[in-house]
């Protein structure tokens, strides 16, 4: 990607688009992105409000951050599985690739229950734009590989680490064969990049329905967190009588894997997939819809 003021990307208000339409009629697709994160003891770890800590004011090991953390991996994604199989839902999970060689268990019981992978960086303890250039690409290349040697397919979807990009991520991604990237959190439909071979497709992610912001920036309860998804759901379904929708709920194990914080889940799931016209759909579902239909040209 050119440095640029703007974006790789056409500035289209969606209020100028030709009518977006969902399988079967459907007004929203809803896609649920647990994000599947592994950092090591060793590492520098977030601080207690989830913030980044420098190296220099780090304590290692931070035995409190990190096994909250654990505890994701080894008690919450299950939870997480359980509750989204009940409400028909797949995931599709921003996974560090590192998970595949601590935790395979967890990998080979997402690939029973039909879940996409996504890229994630290698652990959420490193970040891209914290790396030179040939040091973000290997690092891409070398997550790929490891979710694809262990899961046996090879992600198309992509998700940084705390969102984050340099001027070459882009490029970098589409060499390695990423589709789609959820990194841009400026619109409620997919759109095509001016970035990749062939072009790029931003697929609709949210850090507003996203537990960490929620519970950490915002300081929502779990009822307030149950109402935030709800509400947006709401203005979404009336929004996608014009055209159709994305509908994003990022979630942690560690966070909203926690007995008294799952209940916010379950009845936000329960209240929308009450709802006609729902699409419970994996990123993937989602773009591959988007670009066989042809929006991708008109966009």
């Amino acid at each position: 990607m050119t440095p640029n003021r703007t974006g790789p990307f056409p500035y289209i208000p969606i209020t100028r688009r030709p009518r977006l339409a969902w399988p079967g009629g459907a007004r929203v697709a809803l896609w649920i992105n647990p994000n599947v994160e592994f950092f090591g003891l060793d590492d520098v770890m977030p601080g207690n409000v989830n913030e980044r800590v420098s190296r220099e004011h780090a304590k290692v090991p931070n035995v409190r951050n990190w096994s909250l953390r654990d505890y994701g991996n080894r008690v919450g994604i299950w939870r997480l599985m359980e509750t989204l199989t009940r409400y028909g839902m797949r995931g599709s999970a921003a996974l560090n690739s590192d998970v595949c060689l601590h935790h395979p268990e967890v990998i080979e019981e997402m690939m029973s229950l039909g879940w996409e992978l996504l890229g994630h960086n290698q652990t959420n303890a490193l970040r891209l734009n914290e790396m030179a250039p040939e040091e973000e690409r290997a690092a891409i290349n070398a997550t790929l590989e490891t979710i694809e040697r262990v899961s046996g397919k090879r992600p198309v979807g992509w998700l940084g680490a705390g969102l984050a990009e340099t001027w070459n991520t882009l490029d970098f991604l589409s060499e390695a064969g990423i589709r789609y990237v959820c990194d841009w959190v400026n619109d409620e439909q997919p759109y095509t990049m001016r970035a990749g071979t062939p072009p790029m497709v931003s697929l609709p992610y949210t850090l507003q329905t996203n537990d960490v912001p929620a519970y950490f920036d915002f300081k929502a309860s779990v009822p307030e967190f149950e109402a935030m998804m709800k509400r947006q759901f709401d203005i979404l379904y009336r929004d996608s009588a014009q055209s159709g929708r994305v509908m994003a709920i990022a979630v942690h194990p560690f966070v909203t894997g926690q007995p008294h914080r799952i209940v916010a889940l379950e009845r936000g799931l329960e209240y929308i997939c009450g709802h006609e016209g729902v699409w419970r759909a994996t990123g993937w579902e989602i773009v591959q819809h988007y670009l066989a239909a042809d929006f991708s040209k008109s966009v």
